[in-house]
């Protein structure tokens, strides 16, 4: 005897989807390009993370990764023949200025070159985004995005790589992730450049938003009908319970986690129950940063991958928050993140209903 099962629903297919639907993925330059030290690559904040004992569980790093470098034609064909039309790619930094006020190197601006037309021979449209981590390791030494002067440098970045190829790539994103870069990389530490102090991290995320601010108009000067915007490391953030202390925990993990970059990117400012809980660890904001970070912008990125339980906690530095891992039944990705696509959904309603972004685009979203 066999119990009745009903039948699995059938995937989408394409024909569910506009003709102008844009099926991508996602890469950055780091995780895949290799080619550490050629053609006049300079060392970044990865590359020294890596190279640190004990920072990396299995001692990998980004030296030869899947080969990118060399390998890019056969993986644009594999995008191909999966049926993309778009393509996400980052830009490494180091490979395109060796010192700070130095010229842009020839053999990096030449690759990136590379890289785009042979994604146009192949039908994919380029997707580039300027910052997915990192940074020269020659800026770290000076402060790294901690230094207000690390916004001009990027700046300098940006102007290179739009004016070489803003003549085939019309849409830009200026940052991927800036809470990976602020919080995950300069107060968890467990991103490169491994630092561990919140007001370093408060104060890096404030510059990053700012250089955002600052690119945008500098895109559109170098880019005809250019299409700029960022992306951003969202998730859907719940109360553990009904309890008071849970749901202001769950206020206060969201004010910094979701509003400390979505409010001041549409022109609120910081969120203001988050500055009183930080203190003195709010960052310096000199005038006429607000209004440069909330410059119009074409587009958000949205990268989802799961949601967040939070619970009261005040052992758990530094907005006595804990975020929860999944339920014991829940079905994890190796990473023991909880796989729960509905939550994509419920995040695009509420930043929809919270912000008016205009258009959004998934710019990532899967399984590690």
């Amino acid at each position: 005897m066999t119990k009745a099962t009903s039948p699995e629903p059938s995937a989408p297919s394409r024909v569910d989807f506009a003709p102008d639907f844009l099926w991508g993925c996602a890469t950055s330059s780091y995780q895949i390009e290799g080619a550490a030290q050629e053609d006049g690559r300079v060392e970044s904040i990865w590359d020294r993370f890596a190279a640190t004992p004990g920072k990396i569980k299995d001692g990998s790093s980004g030296l030869v990764a899947c080969d990118h470098y060399h390998r890019w034609p056969e993986d644009f064909d594999i995008g191909r023949d999966m049926g993309l039309n778009a393509y996400r790619f980052s830009i490494a930094w180091p490979r395109i200025f060796s010192e700070i006020g130095g010229k842009p190197n020839d053999k990096g601006l030449d690759f990136y070159s590379r890289l785009v037309d042979g994604m146009l021979e192949r039908g994919l449209q380029p997707w580039a985004t300027l910052y997915h981590w990192d940074l020269p390791q020659y800026l770290q030494d000076r402060g790294g995005w901690n230094d207000r002067a690390t916004v001009d440098a990027y700046l300098a970045f940006v102007d290179a790589m739009t004016r070489r190829l803003g003549d085939r790539v019309r849409h830009w994103i200026t940052h991927n992730e800036p809470w990976c870069t602020s919080i995950i990389g300069n107060f968890e530490g467990w991103h490169a450049p491994g630092n561990t102090d919140f007001k370093t991290a408060l104060q890096v995320a404030h510059h990053v938003l700012l250089s955002h601010g600052k690119a945008v108009p500098l895109i559109r000067a170098n880019v005809r009908n250019a299409k700029a915007g960022i992306a951003l490391s969202l998730h859907p953030v719940r109360a553990a319970s009904n309890s008071a202390e849970d749901i202001d925990a769950a206020e206060r993990h969201d004010g910094l986690r979701y509003r400390w970059f979505l409010d001041p990117l549409y022109g609120r400012g910081y969120p203001q129950a988050t500055l009183d809980a930080i203190g003195d660890a709010a960052p310096v904001v000199l005038p006429g940063d607000l209004e440069a970070i909330a410059v119009p912008t074409d587009f958000l990125g949205v990268n989802y991958y799961f949601p967040e339980t939070i619970q009261n906690d005040p052992a758990h530095a530094p907005l006595s928050a804990r975020v929860l891992p999944p339920a014991p039944d829940a079905e994890t990705t190796y990473m023991g993140w909880e796989v729960a696509p509905q939550g994509l959904a419920e995040l695009l309603l509420r930043i929809e209903n919270d912000y008016h972004p205009g258009p959004m685009y998934i710019t990532e979203n899967g399984s590690c």
